[in-house]
């Protein structure tokens, strides 16, 4: 259907909406009625449902956002406690990609931690979640394998920006500092 089609279907509607509430009013005062298009009602019907989708999704966006900044503190944090260390293994020689391995290692481990107590705390809470779910299973895998690639990756942006910096480390600067 044309735009122009949509027009006048909705200003017929209208038209005749109003024509007979007009009539409606003239045999008796006390019946009221509303006219309204069938795609009206049903998007006022989600209304609801719609607002606390977005508001998950902003919700859940400023977390992993909190997390990341978190993560990115805590290691920015942890490498500045390994500077010695880290000017000594570069004065011996250690690559910077075995650098960034070393401090991605010890992220990794925390997102091994996380992962798997959050996927645990995920299905024992599943059966809570169930009436705001549309369209979805509680457990489904396809979606918490989804969520947890994400967390590897924002856990993996997070952590690297720190390791890479760990390793462009000048050893005697690192060394003269202790």
């Amino acid at each position: 259907m044309t735009w122009i089609g949509e027009l006048w279907r909705r200003l017929r509607f209208r038209l005749l909406g109003s024509r007979f509430e007009q009539d409606l009013a003239e045999v008796s005062r006390d019946i009221s009625l509303e006219f309204r298009s069938l795609e009206t009602q049903v998007s006022d019907s989600l209304v609801q449902p719609r607002m606390v989708a977005l508001l998950s999704t902003v919700f859940g966006s400023l977390a992993l956002l909190l997390a990341m900044v978190g993560l990115y503190g805590v290691t920015t944090y942890s490498v500045s406690r390994r500077r010695a260390e880290i000017g000594i293994r570069m004065a011996l020689g250690a690559q910077p990609r075995s650098v960034i391995w070393l401090i991605l290692r010890g992220v990794l481990a925390l997102l091994a931690a996380g992962t798997a107590l959050g996927l645990a705390a995920s299905l024992a809470a599943g059966s809570l979640i169930t009436t705001l779910l549309y369209g979805v299973r509680a457990n489904d895998p396809l979606h918490l394998a989804a969520a947890t690639v994400t967390l590897a990756a924002a856990t993996a942006v997070a952590a690297y920006l720190p390791a890479r910096r760990a390793a462009g480390l000048d050893p005697v600067t690192a060394l003269r500092e202790e």
